[in-house]
């Protein structure tokens, strides 16, 4: 059947504009393989033709016929007013519906059908489907191995007809017939309209297609050429020539001639302009005139003009604008430490903490320890143009960066996890909330004190302020109390995951590590955890965080332990009842320094050993730090003097 079909095709004029084929298969159902647009050449609808998959059992022929009627030959389809609509139906067996009535409704909408029966094909269908007369529309061949004869017939029957005498063709000039298709041509001159039937006279013209100088006289496909007024055509037949004033000699101007229509006038060199009397040039000196655009210096000649800088400066890539020449940026110059420009020059300086030497260049460090007040208490280290203190072993240098200590019991980083799982309800969240507050009010919060951050966690955890967003305890006990209750599950470890690598970060307001500020962190559990705390909890400590768990109700005592620092017993709170959380706020003691952290001072025995050897050994520190200040009072009483001297 394939073949049949490709044989066919092989005998058309295939194309948008000639002749057009769509395929319809069917059985107990109809298909369209492809409409009469779908495919532009034979080629594209060769490989469509292959593509088609058969259809199942089943021969309804009218059902065919009707759905050719009315959808493949539609404008949508494809199909061209005034041109011949041709059906051929390829058939083995009888009908299973009715196919007279149909066909003679698609005959009567000028249809012409072509019935071809295979093997049991019944003769009496194909007639009633078929166009008259039937001994050209009706076939019948033994097997699918004959019916390439058909293809033969086929190809006389509908070749043989001349579209041109037979259709009403619509060509406006000439139509010129192909087999089973036509198509129209113009005149010699005009050329074929998108519509494919009218003709338009070729405007070369119009159409840029000439070599006229001046005037183009377009005919249909042809042209002339001629001039304008006081212009006369060339013997090219296409140039034009003006009659040249300037040539008989007469003119007297300064510079140029330039005959136009019945005359001539004088025209000036470039940078020159024509005087009053017409003939004469002068030049133009646009300096003079104010009109450039030079920052600086304008320099003259004949209309034009160039810029220039004065001397320091460098004129720029826009040749108007000048730069100061900057020899520090440059890196011409000899300073050690900081060059100073001016255009075209420099001079030397030295950074904070140095002076500049005599050769104006180099510069010396006036050691700032034996040079300024540094008030330092134990000792100053001098750096290059600065300074810093620095503590003896086993005390941390305070806020002050000058003064030492044992602790910075009011300088900490906390950042406090409070449970919101489902567990806790809303009334014991409030609780909560005011835990949090009480904490909030025995610490000394401010930018450069304690920090305080606060996180909140569930099935997931949220960050409800971070540690550098606020910065008074009223700011901090306001945004707690505005905190929404998040219910859901109970993920304590991946609270300490979350405090751990974002908190305590510097991008979340966590003070860097070098500047030894203690980093403590505060969970507050009602229940077990749902998820591993060990591995965070270990990780957290590790850190250097020091771990407080406070646990309430159902919270499971050795995950609190598991949590907190060591010593676990001053780490570690837990109580049955959250209406007595607030006790445990009052007792507990967030800070680093030993004393504190106990909740009590021990009051020792003055006359004890013990209190004998810590009183000889803070005697001797401060003997020790004494005598380090007078060292450093007698180097700069020493240097003082040695400037005294120099200056005499």
């Amino acid at each position: 059947m394939r073949k049949f079909m490709i044989d066919i095709l092989n005998t058309l004029d295939i194309g948008p504009d000639t002749t057009r084929v769509g395929v319809v298969q069917y059985s107990s159902q109809v298909r369209s393989e492809f409409s009469l647009k779908a495919h532009r050449n034979l080629e594209s609808m060769v490989k469509g033709i292959n593509q088609i998959i058969p259809l199942a059992q089943g021969t309804m022929t009218g059902l065919a016929i009707r759905y050719v009627m009315n959808e493949a030959f539609t404008a949508e389809a494809g199909d061209r007013p005034k041109v011949p609509n041709v059906a051929v139906i390829v058939t083995d067996g009888r009908p299973q519906d009715r196919v007279a009535e149909v066909a003679a409704e698609a005959r009567e909408k000028g249809i012409e059908i072509y019935a071809v029966g295979v093997a049991r094909a019944d003769m009496a269908s194909l007639r009633a489907m078929a166009s008259p007369p039937f001994e050209d529309h009706v076939f019948l061949v033994e097997s699918f191995d004959l019916i390439h004869q058909f293809g033969l017939q086929f190809q006389d029957k509908l070749c043989g007809v001349d579209l041109c005498l037979e259709s009403d063709h619509g060509c406006e000039h000439i139509c010129e017939s192909s087999p089973g298709s036509y198509h129209c041509l113009c005149l010699p001159g005009y050329t074929l309209n998108d519509d494919g039937k009218t003709c338009t006279a070729i405007d070369l013209c119009a159409e840029g297609k000439h070599d006229c100088e001046q005037i183009c006289v377009s005919a249909p496909g042809v042209f002339t050429c001629d001039c304008n007024k006081g212009y006369t055509l060339n013997e090219d037949k296409k140039t034009c020539s003006m009659i040249d004033y300037c040539s008989f000699g007469n003119h007297s101007c300064d510079h140029e001639c330039v005959s136009v229509l019945n005359g001539y006038h004088c025209r000036c060199n470039e940078g020159y302009r024509l005087l009053d009397d017409g003939k004469t040039c002068q030049a133009i000196d646009l300096c003079a005139e104010g009109k450039h655009d030079c920052e600086q210096i304008c320099v003259s000649a004949p209309g034009v003009f160039t810029c220039d800088c004065n001397q320091g400066y460098t004129l720029n890539e826009d040749k108007k604008t000048c730069t100061p020449i900057d020899l520090c940026a440059e890196g011409k110059h000899d300073c050690e430490q900081i060059c100073v420009s001016a255009p075209g020059v420099f001079t030397c300086d030295c950074n904070k903490g140095f002076k500049l030497n005599k050769d104006k260049k180099t510069c010396t460090n006036m050691d700032l320890c034996n040079t300024v007040e540094h008030g330092c208490e134990h000792q100053c280290v001098s750096t290059p143009g600065s300074y810093y203190c620095v503590c003896p072993e086993g005390q941390l240098l305070q806020e002050d960066g000058k003064s030492c200590g044992t602790c910075k019991s009011a300088n900490i980083d906390l950042v406090l996890l409070i449970d919101g799982s489902k567990s806790v309800r809303p009334q014991n969240f409030e609780l909560v909330k005011k835990f949090v507050n009480q904490v909030v009010d025995s610490l000394d919060v401010s930018a450069h004190g304690t920090r305080v951050g606060l996180v909140q966690y569930s099935s997931r955890v949220r960050t409800e302020f971070s540690l550098n967003m606020y910065h008074t305890a009223d700011e901090i006990k306001a945004a707690v109390m505005k905190v929404d209750y998040m219910e859901k599950g109970t993920m304590t470890g991946l609270a300490l995951k979350h405090m751990l690598e974002n908190s305590f970060s510097e991008a979340e307001g966590a003070r860097p590590a070098s500047r030894n500020i203690p980093r403590v962190g505060l969970v507050f559990t009602d229940g077990r955890s749902q998820d591993d705390i060990t591995e965070f909890a270990k990780k957290a400590k590790e850190a250097g965080i020091t771990m407080y768990a406070v646990g309430v109700g159902k919270a499971v005592e050795d995950e609190l332990r598991e949590i907190a620092s060591e010593p676990v017993e001053k780490h570690f709170y837990y109580t049955t009842d959250f209406s007595a959380i607030s006790t445990i706020a009052e007792n507990l003691k967030l800070n680093v320094c030993p004393e504190e952290s106990q909740g009590e001072i021990e009051v020792k025995d003055p006359c004890a050993c013990e209190s004998l050897v810590e009183f000889q050994q803070a005697t001797m520190s401060s003997l020790e730090q004494l005598t380090q200040k007078l060292a450093g009072m007698t180097a700069r009483l020493e240097q003082l003097e040695n400037q005294l001297l120099s200056k005499k």
